[in-house]
């Protein structure tokens, strides 16, 4: 059984997240967390008063929040849902990003999945911002973020750009591997840059990716005089891919990706779903 944290802001965005994230596992065992992270406007988490249990403003807070919850539930039973699927409820005080952090934690969660966008479409709206968040900062737990735009249905293909100059574990494609199994899609790996110039070390890395997937379907791409991010874009638009996946590994060729710019380019204004992984080693 997996179990799998589902932040929300009570968005069309984020239903369109939930609902995507249900057909995708359509045929796996799931236990799904709906997780709103409340606050009041009287208070801030950033100050030293914050309010407790009794009182009006937390209560009144937590009340709205719950009922929103309890309305998803109606919601998600009127949809053709299924049956090995179950659905929990969490209102918190706390900031998104904390609140998903504790979650993770205490539900050993296998993998949070998000809205890239919030109920105003901006990347400076709680979920939107947050998302971002998510993908930089939750170290321990893969996440996947879908945009608004993205179709339910079946994904085509797994964009999984690499520089090749890092070896990998088979525990880090863990997700991606089993995401490529469940939607039957190949990996495409994508590198920018030539062939013939790999070094020897690249040609071990990218060797050691053929055995991580094994027993999948993937194919080598490789993108000439261009950016990454450039590259990157035009691959998946030219070729209308589903997915991106990538891992954030610390000092190293996608260590840029964390970069604001990037991040908000692949993070926020991504047309398909995108998949961060983590260097566990970090």
């Amino acid at each position: 059984m997996k179990r799998i944290l589902l932040p929300t802001d009570f968005s069309e965005n984020a239903w369109n997240a939930l609902h995507y994230a249900s057909n995708l596992y359509k045929n796996e065992e799931v236990d799904f967390y709906l997780l709103n992270a409340f606050t009041t406007h009287n208070f801030s988490l950033d100050n030293m008063m914050v309010p407790e249990p009794g009182e009006k403003w937390y209560d009144d807070a937590k009340t709205r929040s719950e009922n929103e919850l309890e309305n998803i539930l109606k919601r998600i039973e009127k949809l053709e849902v299924p049956s090995n699927h179950t659905y929990f409820t969490i209102a918190v005080f706390n900031t998104p990003l904390d609140a998903v952090k504790h979650l993770v934690e205490d539900k050993d969660i296998d993998l949070v999945i998000a809205s890239n966008k919030g109920e105003t479409n901006d990347v400076d709206s709680i979920l939107g911002s947050n998302s971002i968040n998510f993908m930089e900062k939750i170290r321990n737990c893969p996440v996947l973020i879908i945009p608004a735009e993205a179709m339910l249905g079946e994904i085509n293909e797994i964009v999984f750009p690499t520089s090749f100059k890092t070896h990998y574990k088979r525990k880090e494609l863990t997700h991606l591997n089993q995401i490529a199994r469940i939607s039957n899609a190949p990996i495409r790996i994508l590198h920018v840059g030539q062939k013939e110039k790999l070094t020897k070390k690249q040609k071990q890395n990218k060797l050691l990716l053929e055995e991580c997937f094994e027993g999948l379907g993937y194919t080598f791409h490789f993108l000439e005089n261009t950016e990454v991010q450039t590259g990157l874009n035009l691959f998946v638009q030219s070729r209308n891919s589903g997915m991106i996946s990538f891992i954030n590994k610390k000092h190293s060729f996608f260590g840029s990706i964390f970069s604001k710019p990037m991040v908000k380019d692949l993070g926020f204004n991504a047309k398909v779903p995108v998949l961060a992984l983590h260097d566990l080693r970090n």
